[in-house]
């Protein structure tokens, strides 16, 4: 059984050129700096031509190694932080199959425990 990451912004405006340009360079620098060559990472599909009101959709399919689990939904969760903030006045929705990510203004999308190095080390040795 697999668990994936689901992430969407909509409004009826469309993408500005500078807010394209903004999210080319954010997925582009998540794709750099990504820990894992062999692991899903941040998937933005290409476009929504059906429900034009959508600025972006995408999925991330989460590890099964638990070790990897929390680096990638940091990693995942700090680059959709980024994006949703570069595309103002958008309605976001970020969930993990069932459960939603919430967001935090000063914090943007975190989930307790992911930066914990304890818990990391510990999913480590599973």
């Amino acid at each position: 059984m697999s668990v994936s990451l689901y992430y969407d912004a909509r409004r009826a405006d469309p993408l500005t050129g500078s807010e394209t340009a903004a999210v080319e360079r954010i997925v582009a620098a998540h794709l750099g700096s990504f820990p894992y060559d062999d692991e899903e990472s941040l998937f933005v599909y290409a476009d929504r031509n059906d429900e034009p009101e959508y600025l972006l959709v995408g999925s991330t399919k989460m590890p099964r190694d638990p070790g990897r689990l929390l680096p990638v939904i940091a990693h995942v969760l700090d680059s959709l932080t980024e994006l949703r903030r570069a595309l103002g006045h958008s309605e976001w929705h970020v969930h993990m199959d069932d459960l939603d990510v919430p967001w935090d203004e000063g914090e943007g999308y975190v989930l307790p425990g992911m930066r914990d190095p304890d818990l990391i080390s510990e999913l480590g040795t599973v």
